[in-house]
């Protein structure tokens, strides 16, 4: 009898076959998107066609304005999520390894996680005014909260067993932490990080569609303005493949750098 392929849960799928069904959903969005708007089911004004689109994209790469949007964007995403997680990071060891740092830190984060951070856009400006800062503030108030309590559940979930080795073993807490803790959960750190850096991208968004002057969302707010819908839609797109090749880069390294841990996808 023929073998039937192994599509069950968890079953392992070829590279090429991840690739060509991908790119099978995603041909099929366009063509979709292509009819409908040249068959005239929607109306320019709420759907451009992709042919006006890479028009206005092309347009405004030839002036330069997409490529000062971009640097700016990718300027204030990279500081912003750098601070966040280098904060992050430590605090959230600490207080998964410690229960008297997470009786003590714990709760507050948790408090403040579930804040808008939509409510603290006016507020950031008050406190930083409406330049670069308050874009960093942002991104670092909509992730760094949520980066501490992931990390805090990645280093909670090293087994006991590598730390009873460790006393065993006569080590001090300091180097169990960064012999066995740390060590041991960092390709969870690791997609805790990949996670957190699409949460980044939407809250710079939300940072430059108010008080800005440059950057993607900037750009669509002020298109939205003058009922520019295809470089709204351009715009909008080009995060979505920003936000693709990061996460894609992001889990291609996690797979170099961990390549002993299978979990890692």
């Amino acid at each position: 009898m023929r073998r039937r392929p192994n599509t069950g849960i968890g079953a392992p799928l070829a590279r090429s076959r991840i690739l060509v069904i991908a790119g099978a959903v995603f041909s099929g969005l366009g063509l979709a998107w292509w009819a409908a708007t040249g068959l005239g089911l929607v109306k320019p004004i709420f759907l451009p066609s992709p042919g006006s689109v890479v028009t206005q994209l092309g347009k405004l790469s030839g002036d330069g304005t997409l490529w000062l949007d971009l640097r700016t964007s990718i300027y204030r995403i990279s500081v912003g999520f750098l601070i966040a997680s280098a904060l992050a990071i430590p605090i959230g060891v600490l207080i998964g390894s410690f229960r008297t740092w997470e009786a003590a830190i714990e709760p507050l984060v948790d408090f403040i996680r579930y804040m808008p951070v939509v409510a603290f856009v006016p507020l950031s400006i008050l406190w930083s005014g409406t330049g670069d800062a308050q874009k960093f503030l942002i991104i670092f108030i909509g992730t760094f909260f949520q980066q501490v309590l992931m990390i805090m559940d990645n280093v909670k979930r090293v087994p006991a067993d590598f730390i009873g080795l460790g006393r065993t073993l006569g080590l001090p807490d300091r180097r169990i932490l960064t012999r066995i803790v740390v060590p041991s959960a960092l390709p969870g750190i690791w997609d805790t990080l990949r996670i957190s850096l699409g949460w980044a991208w939407t809250w710079l968004v939300l940072a430059e569609l108010v008080a800005a002057t440059s950057g993607l969302g900037y750009r669509i707010t002020v298109s939205q303005r003058y009922f520019q819908t295809n470089t709204i839609i351009g715009y909008i797109l080009l995060l979505g493949v920003l936000g693709l090749i990061t996460d894609q880069v992001m889990k291609a390294l996690g797979k170099v750098l961990f390549r002993q841990e299978g979990h890692v996808q």
